[in-house]
C-alpha cells in the first residue's frame, strides 16, 4: 500500500514563486514580532519611569501631616540688616534723649527699638528707657531685669551712643517734655533738632509707634531691625530659662503650638467682647472697663464687635479652629498668655478636643517661677521666647505680641505663623451653632481655604486701604514690626547682607 500511494501520487518540487512566497511571509512575521517586541518593551520602561518618578514625588512631597508643621517657601529669603556703604558710624555730640516707654513688653520693646532709630536721626545720646510701671500690669521691673543692658549698650555702639544714666551734671537742669508726633517721618525729626538750640535733653514721655511704617531711609529701617532683633536681647537668666522650657516642651512632644489666647479679663473688658459668656461675667467686665480710667470707649456692643472680627477667639472655636486645620488630637498646644477669664470652666472647651494643652506651670516647678510672680513683663518674655521658637504660632487676636512675633518668625525664616480670619470665622462658627453646618470634611474645607494665604508666607508689607487719608492712613498701615519685608529680609543676590 505504501509504494502503491507513492507510484500513484509521485511528489512534486516547490515552485520558485511558492519558495519566494513563504520568504516574505517570514521576513513580515519577523518585522511585526521585533515591532511588537519593542512596544511591549517600551511601554514596560516607561511604566518603570512613571513608577520611579512617581515614587520620587512622593518622597519629595511632605506627607499630609508633614504640611500642617512645615514653614511656607521663603524662595531663599534671609534676614539682611547690615548697613549700606553709605551709611556713617555715630558721631558724639552733646545732646541726650531720656524715654519713658509705655505699654506691655512687646509695646515697650518696638517702642525702645524706634527711639533707638530717633536718636540716631536726631544725633543724640540715648538714655538707657525707664519701663512702663503704671500700666495694667503693674509690673516694677527695669531695663535690665528684663533685657541685657550691656549687650544693648555694645551692640549698638556704631549705631548710637547709650548711657545708663544721664550725667550727674545734667540731672538738674531743664528738659525739653515732648510727645512725638505718631508715625513720624525723618523729615519731623530733622524739624525737632531745632530743640537742641534751647534745651540740652529731651524727654520723650511716650515711645511706641514714634516712627512712620514706611518711607523712611533704608539704613533707619535696618536699623530698627538691628535695635529689636540683635541689640534688644532679653536678660541672661530669662534667656537661659526660657530655652531650658523649649527644651522640655521639645520633650515632652518634639513639635508643638504656641497658641496665644488672648482670654484674659483684661482683653475681654477691654475690647467688650462677651460673647458665650454668662450675665454675671459679662457685667463683671463692663464694671471692669468702666471703672479704668485710661480706656476711652466705655460702651461697646460686643455683637457688632464679633460680627466685624474684632473679638478674640473664645477656647471652645479654637478648638475647633485647630481640627478644621488638621491637627490631630494628640497635639501639644502651649497656652503663652496670662491667666484665661473662668478657669477651667472656658477652658474645658479647648481641652475637650487637644487633651494636651500646657502652661509655663507644667513644664516648670513652683520653685523655677516664683522669681517671676508679680513681673508679668518677664513671664510675657519667657512667652514670646517659648512662642518664636515653636514649630506653629496661631494668635487668637491681632495685638502687639502677636505682630511683634509674626515679624520675628518672618525675620528669623517665616516660620509658620497662623493668623484666623477672625471675620470670616463669626459666620462658620454661627452656621455651626445653628445647625447649618456641621463639623467634618466641608467644614475642614471652608477652614483651610480661609487661611491659605495666612500662614506667614513671604510678602511685602501692606499699605493702606484704599480710600483712607490723611494722618489716618499712617495707623491703617501694616506694622514695620509685623512685616520687615522688604528692608529686612532680601534675596540672596542682595548686595547687602
Amino acid at each position: 500500500m505504501p509504494s502503491f500511494c507513492c507510484k500513484m501520487f509521485p511528489a512534486k518540487p516547490p515552485s520558485s514563486f511558492t519558495i519566494i512566497r513563504l520568504f516574505l511571509l517570514l521576513i513580515l512575521f519577523i518585522f511585526i514580532f521585533n515591532f511588537y517586541s519593542r512596544a511591549i518593551l517600551e511601554d514596560e520602561q516607561n511604566l518603570n519611569l512613571r513608577l520611579s518618578s512617581q515614587h520620587s514625588v512622593a518622597q519629595q512631597l511632605p506627607l499630609p501631616s508633614e504640611k500642617l508643621w512645615e514653614a511656607p517657601f521663603s524662595a531663599g529669603l534671609h534676614p539682611c540688616v547690615n548697613p549700606t556703604s553709605t551709611y556713617q558710624a555715630f558721631q558724639e555730640g552733646d545732646h541726650y534723649i531720656t524715654v519713658r516707654s509705655n505699654g506691655g513688653l512687646n509695646q515697650m520693646r518696638t517702642g525702645i527699638a524706634d527711639m533707638v532709630a530717633v536718636s540716631r536721626m536726631m544725633n543724640a545720646t540715648l538714655i538707657i528707657p525707664e519701663l512702663d510701671k503704671r500700666s495694667f500690669w503693674q509690673d516694677k521691673s527695669i531695663f535690665s531685669d528684663i533685657f541685657d543692658e550691656d549687650h544693648f549698650i555694645d551692640s549698638l555702639k556704631q549705631d548710637v551712643r547709650v548711657l545708663k544714666k544721664l550725667p550727674p551734671e545734667l540731672l538738674s537742669i531743664p528738659r525739653a517734655r515732648k510727645h512725638f508726633t505718631s508715625w513720624a517721618g525723618l523729615g519731623y525729626y530733622e524739624e525737632m533738632t531745632k530743640l537742641w538750640a534751647d534745651y540740652q535733653v529731651i524727654h520723650v514721655a511716650k515711645s511706641d509707634s514714634r516712627l512712620a511704617n514706611n518711607d523712611l531711609p533704608l539704613d533707619i529701617q535696618r536699623l530698627r531691625c538691628r535695635a529689636l532683633y540683635h541689640a534688644l536681647r532679653f536678660s541672661p537668666s530669662i534667656e537661659s530659662f526660657g530655652k531650658k522650657l523649649v527644651e522640655r516642651l521639645r520633650a515632652h512632644g518634639g513639635r508643638y503650638i504656641s497658641l496665644h489666647l488672648r482670654y484674659e479679663k483684661d482683653m475681654l473688658a477691654f475690647s467688650g467682647c462677651t460673647y458665650g459668656l454668662s450675665a454675671a461675667e459679662s457685667e463683671q467686665l463692663r464694671l471692669l472697663r468702666e471703672n479704668t480710667n485710661h480706656w476711652k470707649v466705655k460702651k461697646i456692643n460686643s455683637t457688632e464687635q464679633r460680627i466685624s472680627g474684632l473679638c478674640p477667639l473664645t477656647p471652645k472655636e479654637v478648638g475647633i479652629f485647630l481640627q478644621a486645620l488638621g491637627y490631630p488630637q494628640s497635639t501639644v498646644v502651649y497656652i503663652a498668655a496670662g491667666e484665661i477669664y473662668g478657669g477651667k470652666a472656658h477652658l474645658s472647651e479647648l481641652t475637650s478636643r487637644f487633651p494636651n494643652v500646657v502652661f509655663k506651670e507644667t513644664i516648670a516647678t513652683e520653685e523655677e517661677l516664683r522669681i517671676y510672680s508679680n513681673h508679668a513683663s518677664q513671664t510675657a518674655a519667657l512667652d514670646y521666647m517659648i512662642s518664636l521658637e515653636s514649630d506653629v504660632f496661631i494668635p487668637t487676636h491681632s495685638g502687639n505680641m502677636a505682630r511683634a512675633l509674626e515679624g520675628h518668625r518672618r525675620f528669623v525664616g517665616h516660620r509658620k505663623t497662623v493668623s484666623p480670619d477672625r471675620k470670616g470665622l463669626v459666620d462658620i462658627f454661627d452656621k455651626l451653632e445653628s445647625g447649618q453646618l456641621k463639623e467634618g470634611l466641608t467644614l475642614q474645607q471652608l477652614v483651610e481655604h480661609l487661611h491659605e494665604k495666612r500662614q506667614g508666607a513671604p510678602r511685602k508689607r501692606e499699605g493702606a486701604p484704599d480710600g483712607i487719608k490723611g494722618r489716618a492712613r499712617y495707623k491703617a498701615e501694616e506694622s514695620f514690626y509685623q512685616n520687615p519685608y522688604p528692608e529686612c529680609i532680601c534675596s540672596s543676590k542682595h548686595r547687602y547682607r
